[in-house]
């Protein structure tokens, strides 16, 4: 595996090389480059990507991740068991 294809957003499957290409072609903030690329986006809301995702986009644009608007994280209005979501199966 060649470094540029590192996965840096697991839940959205986000490589290094296609967050490379938005940097070099778009010159974005972090919340234009989270939308453009879905990183972020996904189960964990940011909470696995969204430190690779600063130093990335701060590496490659020198700019400090205090800069640019803080990213919106949503958790869950509530935890869910998985249970709860596909019922308990002892149904009548």
């Amino acid at each position: 595996m060649q470094v540029r294809d590192v996965i840096i957003c697991r839940c959205e499957e986000v490589t290094l090389s296609q967050l490379e290409e938005i940097i070099k072609h778009h010159d974005p903030s972090a919340r234009e480059l989270k939308l453009r690329t879905r990183a972020g986006m996904g189960i964990c809301g940011g909470k696995t990507c969204r430190p690779l995702l600063d130093k990335v986009l701060q590496k490659l644009t020198d700019k400090p991740p205090t800069d640019d608007i803080p990213l919106k994280v949503q958790p869950p209005v509530r935890p869910t068991s998985l249970a709860q979501l596909g019922g308990s199966g002892d149904e009548t």
